[in-house]
């Protein structure tokens, strides 16, 4: 952070917008103006922000100072070294604990005195210069990487997160769906509630609707008392539905009910539960194409679709490979107590070389392996053994086992579009075969 810093300043009021930025800009900020709560989180995700000053309340109310509240939470969760300076004309002491406690750095009171609240700026930059000098790389908490294609989507997960929009995530395996889910529940107004992933593909089909929905006791044999489902365990949070393209017909028309109706049934049982809950659902599969081929439901996947969020495999974007690399060697050295200083240029070299058909997942267990098995203070191409990998795709008499099967599970799933459960059927194994066999190769 040199030359001249940025200040980020949100508030309902066009004047006070005016105002601030005169104030500011006189003193040698850089000034962003955001008038609600989506443009402030949309601005931290696309520029580079120093201090933020805050009003506490926007147009959802007047006097609560909730928005304020709720803001502090988000921006704490996405980006916890960047200060906020609160600003109300509704001061408390409860509010301003209240707000310190969930991360604010200070809190000024409407109408503002000019030098007190340029003073409160200066001080948090201050502080931040003097943070990042320690820790250089502050923030690096981001798995999904900082390439112009991710920052894209990292704008989007802003926007949308606001709101209550059912919201779609495509992309290879391995690509970070989870975590543009999870972003996009802890910038939300659910991120008090949990957050609850449901990994489709594992299910038997036989097990579905009772995992999902739950059942009464009775419902079958065994049931021998009431168990709530997934949903149930979401109340007030999220779900996501990770490879929503496994789910048979029958099992899609019950979901498509809650998405329409917001409520369901447990197994046997004809008494509707309301479901308080965001749907984000998940897959690698051409959904368009499996409408087509009539194994997805029209009505479902657009009641799905009402935000796509679309994730660029790492292939291509190769400025997030040794930013991800050197954040996956720090983990695996905290995780198993070693102390690799870094990679060697034929590393890092055969690191943006591979065309990592796993993606992200595969990038961090090739790590995780390599810390694990290496003997010298740097991991060098021999360690991370991706070169034999880009080799098997010729498989030859000497390759072992394992990376025969690898290539034919990679290569099934590629003629497949990345569908599970018809790149199982070509294998001869069982879709939750299969996802064991992705995972051991980090294609999950």
């Amino acid at each position: 952070m040199t030359g001249r810093p940025t200040i980020l300043v949100a508030d309902d009021n066009r004047a006070v917008l005016q105002a601030l930025t005169m104030l500011f800009s006189d003193d040698g900020w850089r000034v962003l103006a955001a008038e609600s709560p989506s443009a402030l989180l949309s601005r931290c995700a696309s520029d580079s922000v120093d201090v933020i000053v805050l009003d506490m309340n926007f147009q959802r109310d007047t006097t609560s100072g909730q928005e304020g509240i709720d803001l502090i939470r988000q921006l704490h969760l996405s980006w916890p070294q960047l200060p906020v300076v609160l600003m109300t004309a509704w001061a408390t002491v409860e509010r301003a604990v209240e707000a310190m406690q969930l991360g604010a750095r200070d809190y000024v009171r409407k109408p503002w005195d000019n030098d007190r609240l340029l003073a409160a700026c200066r001080t948090q930059l201050a502080l931040r210069r003097a943070n990042a000098a320690n820790e250089p790389d502050a923030g690096s908490d981001d798995d999904m990487g900082r390439s112009p294609a991710i920052r894209a989507v990292m704008r989007m997960v802003a926007a949308i997160a606001p709101t209550e929009a059912s919201v779609l995530i495509v992309g290879e395996p391995g690509t970070g769906k989870e975590l543009a889910a999870r972003a996009i529940h802890e910038r939300s107004r659910r991120h008090r509630g949990p957050f609850v992933k449901v990994h489709m593909g594992a299910l038997a089909d036989s097990l579905v609707e009772r995992e999902l929905f739950g059942h009464v006791r009775g419902a079958f044999t065994d049931a021998g008392e009431d168990r709530p489902g997934r949903f149930a365990a979401a109340d007030g949070g999220t779900i996501l539905l990770d490879e929503i393209a496994t789910m048979t017909p029958q099992h899609q028309v019950k979901l498509l009910r809650v998405l329409q109706e917001r409520e369901y049934e447990p197994l046997g049982s004809t008494r509707p539960i309301k479901a308080d809950v965001r749907i984000i659902a998940a897959t690698n599969a051409d959904l368009k194409a499996e409408i087509a081929a009539g194994r997805f439901r029209a009505d479902l996947f657009h009641r799905l679709n009402v935000v796509q969020v679309a994730l660029p495999p790492l292939r291509e974007r190769a400025d997030d490979v040794l930013l991800l690399a050197d954040r996956f060697l720090a983990r695996a050295n905290a995780r198993n107590a070693r102390s690799l200083r870094g990679y060697t240029e034929a590393a890092r070299a055969a690191l943006l070389r591979h065309q990592w058909p796993g993606n992200v997942r595969e990038l961090e267990h090739a790590i995780e392996r390599a810390v694990i098995l290496a003997h010298a203070d740097f991991l060098d191409e021999a360690d991370l053994a991706i070169g034999a990998i880009e080799r098997s795709s010729h498989p030859a008499g000497g390759d072992t086992l394992d990376a025969v099967e690898r290539v034919a599970v990679e290569r099934a799933l590629r003629e497949h579009a990345w569908n599970v459960t018809r790149a199982a059927q070509a294998l001869g194994l069982t879709r939750q075969a299969l996802y064991r066999r992705m995972e051991k190769f980090g294609f999950t």
